[in-house]
């Protein structure tokens, strides 16, 4: 079985799906892997680093790719009118695609995978359970964009992060807000708490309250019956009504006026990020303040936000709306998603046909299968028969 690691050629993108350490594993399993060349150089693995785990070093995506069976990828492979490489026409029909697909963002992209027979499984999609916790791309990629977006946030705010005392005088902590208790939202906690922060916490899901206290930081947010019920089976924010936003926003108002850094973390599944911070918020902060919106990629949390890029506000507060969060720390991020798609092959991977085998009943295989046998199956894809 032939397996290929493309190099990733959308913006923005400095990630790989392989590192020299799964390529390894996998080579060990009995596939043959082809890593194009340059792939992990941005997240600081070399070319020789994977031919010393025994991949094949490959000069480009049509070399990588031929007679590939298995297509590992970061995001979706470029297709025509993407980019200076049509990825997409270059897999190999019956070819399994890996990868964070963002097929519910994109809803042509799971039709052209059907067309060209691949059978594609977006790994974004992988249930919330025990048994596919090591495969959750999302959580691992969240949980460093969370520190990340700490580090940043220390990084633009100019007054320095612990309390210093000095001969000079005392300079007193900062105070953090984190808006979102998920992974990202704890590790942005746990972070700025180990850097000496004052950090509270906000989050509309009611286990989410204790989590905060556990880490150290207070709770602040509005909470009443609808409140309750705010959250998914598999542990997502849900969105609630606009009556509810309206008297959170209230009590985080009154809160913010008096913070440092502002990370903001709130993302519901296949929609727009919600707005959490005003203008009027915004305007309410002290010069020199900032804010950190993780939640950038799909819009952002904050009203002010500019998604890719940092901006200052007329009052003198930063903002940061970089997009790719994870991939601001690439090789950390590369290792944890590379070892999740490790996971996802070997778990799967029958000794005998030395190949995945991918069973129709199993319900990470249910969750995470967007396309088989020229089909979109994903049922999140598929429309409704009209009565």
């Amino acid at each position: 079985m032939r397996l290929a690691v493309l190099k990733e050629r959308r913006d923005g993108e400095t990630r790989v799906a392989a590192t020299p350490e799964t390529a390894k594993k996998l080579a060990a399993l009995g596939c043959q892997v082809a890593v194009e060349t340059g792939a992990g150089l941005i997240a600081g693995f070399t070319d020789q680093a994977y031919a010393e785990a025994g991949a094949e070093i490959c000069q480009d995506a049509a070399t990588t790719l031929f007679g590939a069976g298995v297509v590992l990828k970061v995001r979706a492979p470029l297709a025509a009118g993407e980019g200076e490489v049509d990825e997409l026409s270059l897999i190999h029909r019956g070819a399994l695609l890996v990868g964070t697909l963002e097929a519910g963002a994109n809803p042509g992209r799971a039709e052209a995978y059907a067309a060209a027979g691949i059978e594609a499984c977006a790994m974004e999609l992988a249930p919330r359970s025990t048994r596919a916790q090591s495969m959750d791309i999302l959580s691992s990629q969240a949980n460093l964009a969370g520190y990340r977006a700490v580090i940043e946030g220390a990084g633009a705010y100019d007054r320095g992060f612990p309390m210093l005392m000095t001969a000079a005088g005392t300079i007193p902590p900062a105070n953090v807000f984190v808006m979102g208790a998920g992974v990202a939202g704890l590790q942005a906690i746990a972070t700025a708490r180990r850097l000496g922060g004052r950090v509270s916490a906000a989050d509309v899901r009611p286990a989410a309250k204790e989590e905060i206290k556990s880490l150290g930081a207070s709770f602040v947010g509005y909470e009443d019956e609808e409140s309750k019920s705010a959250q998914t089976a598999g542990g997502y924010a849900k969105q609630l009504s606009a009556d509810f936003y309206a008297k959170q926003a209230e009590v985080v108002a009154a809160h913010i006026a008096k913070q440092d850094i502002v990370v903001t973390t709130a993302l519901v599944q296949g929609r727009r990020a919600p707005i959490l911070v005003t203008q009027a918020m915004v305007d309410s902060m002290k010069p020199g303040s900032v804010i950190v919106d993780i939640a950038s990629d799909a819009g952002g949390n904050c009203a002010a936000t500019h998604p890719g890029e940092m901006y200052t506000t007329a009052n003198g507060v930063k903002i940061l709306g970089y997009t790719n969060w994870p991939g601001r720390i690439s090789a950390a991020a590369s290792a944890l998603y590379a070892r999740n798609l490790l996971t996802f092959i070997t778990t799967f991977w029958d000794k005998e046909g030395q190949a995945p085998k991918l069973p129709e009943t199993d319900d990470i295989v249910q969750g995470v299968t967007l396309t088989r046998g020229g089909a979109v199956v994903h049922k999140s894809l598929i429309t409704a028969p009209a009565a």
